[in-house]
């Protein structure tokens, strides 16, 4: 049979050919980014479900064993609201795939002070204890430059997890402490949320937990593969997939326990979940994820000289508006979901190559962010020469 080279084909009967291929590459393509979207949605529905079956799970064999229940709520249920960003932070970092671990836990602390509070903020003003202000929100501003720091050199190495892991520690300590000195409505409504009168089989304890850690490794290992190929077909990078879709995925347990509580009027858990949640995922997301991955979490130059600033931003910004009146009103709520909507749209026009990008940065850096600045200054000025003016007032 005598083979025909291309050179010898006509352009009527290369065309065809190469539309063929071309249909045939297409419909591979579709195939696969639906088929990876699919698999990013159980990831998601794995990784919430999960993360609710642990803490249930969790959380009953700690009752039974005697803990009290505001000191379940206090460390079971923070670890597990963080479970989802813990369980894809490991994961991606221990596959090599670092910048999605670090664009989720940036990415997720973004989202819930802007989103979640955002949020809860329009439903009621939400009530902010003195304690959040005095000591966990400093902490939080402290820990996130911390984190600046130790990624100077493009990666948190495994010393740099031990010293997280070690503030970690000292954190859920500090809140185990200063739980016995909570007065009775705070213990009661603890009691209430946490101390079921359900009988507690030891068995079916287990049973939840085995799922919830099954469903978390399932889910996560979903959401990272998927995430990995959806930034591949797109020619996106991790970093930015991490910092949107999967920090809003891992976000929902912080989401749906702030949005909840707002609408139940108890505004002090919505505040406090958030700023703990906050706390958990620099600490031991990015602390364990460091520790168990050989080279260490990466940190690229992006996330350096814009993500993490961002971040940073936002837990400095909380002081002041925290500060005023120890309240976020509704107008502060809708503000943080204006700002996040202009982050947002930083970060798809700059992976989309937008022809505007660089006039959009320009804009935000230098007359949005100063603009913000100063009236942050402006707020905390006021807040403070009236709590000065109340000091002298009291007798």
């Amino acid at each position: 049979m005598k083979m025909v080279s291309v050179g010898e084909m006509g352009a009527c009967q290369i065309a065809p050919c190469l539309l063929l291929c071309r249909s045939q590459v297409w419909t591979y393509s579709y195939f696969m980014t639906a088929n990876d979207i699919i698999f990013l949605l159980l990831g998601f529905l794995f990784l919430v479900g999960g993360a609710e079956f642990l803490v249930r799970g969790a959380a009953r064999v700690a009752l039974t064993i005697g803990i009290s229940p505001l000191v379940v709520g206090l460390t079971v249920v923070a670890f597990g609201t963080s479970a989802p960003e813990l369980a894809v932070s490991m994961v991606s970092s221990f596959t090599g795939d670092g910048n999605l671990a670090m664009g989720n836990v940036i990415g997720s602390n973004v989202f819930n002070i802007l989103v979640v509070l955002g949020i809860s903020a329009l439903i009621i003003p939400l009530v902010v204890h003195q304690q959040l202000v005095r000591f966990d929100v400093p902490f939080m501003i402290g820990i996130s430059f911390l984190l600046l720091l130790l990624g100077l050199d493009g990666r948190i190495g495994r010393l740099d997890g031990l010293l997280l892991v070690i503030g970690v520690i000292f954190y859920t300590t500090f809140l185990i402490r200063k739980s016995r000195k909570e007065g009775k409505e705070v213990k009661d409504e603890y009691e209430n949320e946490f101390g079921s009168e359900e009988e507690n089989v030891w068995w079916k304890n287990v049973i939840w937990i085995v799922l919830g850690m099954g469903g978390l490794v399932l889910g996560s290992k979903w959401l990272v593969d998927s995430a990995v190929s959806i930034a591949e077909a797109y020619q996106v990078s991790e970093l930015v997939i991490g910092l949107t879709i999967v920090a809003m995925g891992t976000s929902l347990p912080e989401v749906a326990t702030s949005v909840v509580a707002a609408v139940k009027g108890e505004r002090d858990i919505a505040v406090g979940n958030a700023v703990g949640s906050n706390i958990f995922n620099i600490l031991s997301v990015i602390g364990f994820s460091s520790l168990i991955s050989p080279g260490g979490v990466a940190v690229s130059k992006a996330a350096l000289t814009f993500d993490l600033p961002v971040m940073i931003g936002v837990a400095v910004a909380c002081l002041p508006i925290f500060f005023t009146k120890y309240c976020i009103t509704r107008l502060n709520g809708a503000f943080f979901i204006l700002y996040y909507g202009a982050y947002l749209t930083y970060l798809l026009m700059n992976a989309a190559h937008h022809d505007y990008v660089d006039q959009y940065h320009f804009a935000l850096t230098w007359f949005v962010l100063p603009i913000t600045g100063v009236t942050l200054m402006a707020i905390s000025l006021s807040a403070f020469k009236q709590y000065r003016g109340e000091l002298n007032v009291k007798p």
